[in-house]
C-alpha cells in the first residue's frame, strides 16, 4: 500500500490520506514504514500473543469504527487477502463508508486453500465500491461473480510499484552473512510460511533443501524464517547449521528485494514474491498445492510445484544445470504490472469522486 499512499500525498491538497496500521508483525511493520518514509496517523495495535483470525477481526471490528466516525473519510482502502483487509471492509461498509479494494479478485476457487485468505478476499469483494485488479484473470473472475464492470479498475500490482522504487544496483546488506554471499555458485532464496504448509509439507520442503545441497554443494541457500514458532520449529530443527543452508530472521523490506535480485532461483509459497520475482528476471517455483495467481504460471515466468520433494528437487536442479530452461523462465514478461499501478488506482478514486458528487447535486 506504500506507493499508493505516497501517490496521494504528491497530489495534496486534492487528496488528503490518512494511514491507519493495526500493528501486525510490528517490528517488520516498522522497518516498511520507515523504508518508505510513512507515519502512521493511527495504529490499532491489535496484535497480542498467539491469538486466532477470529480475534484479530473482533479488535479491528472493535478498533476501527471510532477512527473512521472521528475522520469521516469518503473512502478507505483496503489491501490483499488480510484478515485486517476483509475486517477493515466490513467495519467501513457498517459504518457506511465506501470501500476500495486493493489487489482484488484473486481467486483459487478452494476456500481451504489459503485459509483464510480466499474467505477474506471473496468477503471483501462483497463489500467493495471499487475494485482495482492487478490482471485481466482478475477481473474476469469479480466479473463472474457479478460485480460491474464500470467498478472494476485493471491496475497491476502495487508490489510491483514498490520493488521497482525501492531495488538499487549500490544496495548494501547489514547482516554480514548476507554481504559476504559467494559471487561463484548460485543462490537458491527461500520463503516458507503459510499456515496450510505448516507440518509435514513444510518438512518435505526441507528435505528437498537437505537433498540438493548433497546435489549440488557450491548451490547457497537462504531462508527468512517466518517468526511464528511451529515455522520455527520445522526449519531450524531440519536445516540450522547445514553447511551452506543461511537461517536469517525476516527480513527488513529493503533487505529482502535485494535479495530475491541477489538470488539466482527463488523457491516460495508467498504471493507477493509470485508477483515480485518475475520483474526482476528470476524464476519462481511455487511450493503450494494451487494459487490465486495462475498468470504468472501461464506466461511461463513461474511453477507451480506443491510440496512434493522430488518435484521440488527437479525444478530446482533442472534450473540449476539447464541454461536453455532457466532463460526460458526469465524470458517473458511480467503479466502483473507495469510499475504504475498506484497512479492508477488515485486516477481511478479521483473520477469515482467527481462521479459521486454530481450523482449528489
Amino acid at each position: 500500500m506504500a506507493p499508493v499512499v505516497r501517490e496521494l500525498q504528491r497530489r495534496a491538497p486534492q487528496f488528503q490520506s490518512v494511514v491507519c496500521v493495526t500493528g501486525q508483525h510490528r517490528e517488520m511493520l516498522d522497518q516498511i514504514m520507515q523504508s518508505f518514509h510513512l507515519k502512521a496517523d493511527f495504529d490499532l495495535n491489535v496484535m497480542q500473543h498467539a491469538q486466532s483470525p477470529a480475534q484479530v477481526a473482533a479488535r479491528v471490528l472493535a478498533e476501527l469504527p471510532p477512527i473512521l466516525e472521528q475522520v469521516k473519510p469518503d473512502m478507505i482502502l483496503v489491501q490483499g487477502d488480510t484478515t485486517t483487509t476483509c475486517a477493515a471492509g466490513l467495519a467501513a461498509f457498517l459504518g457506511r463508508v465506501p470501500v476500495g479494494h486493493v489487489e482484488a479478485g484473486l481467486r483459487t476457487g478452494d476456500l481451504e486453500q489459503p485459509f483464510p485468505e480466499e474467505m477474506n478476499r471473496r468477503v471483501t469483494t462483497v463489500v467493495s465500491t471499487l475494485h482495482f485488479a492487478p490482471t485481466q484473470d482478475a477481473i474476469a473472475a469479480l466479473l463472474k461473480e457479478g460485480v460491474p464492470r464500470d467498478r472494476v479498475i485493471l491496475a497491476g500490482n502495487t508490489v510491483i510499484d514498490a520493488l521497482l522504487q525501492s531495488v538499487r544496483a549500490d544496495y548494501e546488506f547489514e547482516d554480514p552473512r548476507l554481504a559476504q554471499l559467494p559471487r561463484e555458485g548460485k543462490i537458491l532464496l527461500v520463503t516458507t510460511h503459510r499456515r496450510e504448509s505448516i507440518g509435514e509439507p513444510m518438512r518435505h520442503v526441507c528435505e528437498a533443501i537437505l537433498r540438493l545441497k548433497q546435489a549440488h554443494p557450491e548451490l547457497t541457500v537462504v531462508i527468512p524464517t517466518h517468526r511464528n514458532p511451529a515455522v520455527r520449529e520445522i526449519v531450524l530443527g531440519m536445516l540450522q547449521n547445514q553447511p551452506g543452508i543461511i537461517l536469517v530472521d525476516p527480513l527488513p523490506y529493503l533487505d529482502f528485494v535485494h535479495m530475491m535480485a541477489r538470488s539466482d532461483i527463488i523457491l516460495t509459497d508467498s504471493g507477493g514474491v509470485q508477483e515480485e520475482a518475475p520483474s526482476l528476471k528470476r524464476p519462481v517455483l511455487v511450493i503450494r498445492e494451487v494459487t490465486e495467481r495462475p498468470e504468472g504460471v501461464a506466461a511461463g515466468v513461474a511453477k507451480l510445484l506443491g510440496t512434493d520433494p522430488k518435484r521440488i528437487f527437479d525444478a530446482v536442479h533442472l534450473l540449476l544445470t539447464d541454461a536453455n530452461a532457466y532463460r526460458a523462465m526469465v524470458g517473458s514478461v511480467n503479466p502483473y504490472g507495469d510499475g504504475h499501478a498506484a497512479r492508477y488506482i488515485a486516477d481511478a478514486i479521483e473520477k469515482w469522486h467527481q462521479q459521486s458528487r454530481r450523482r449528489s447535486v
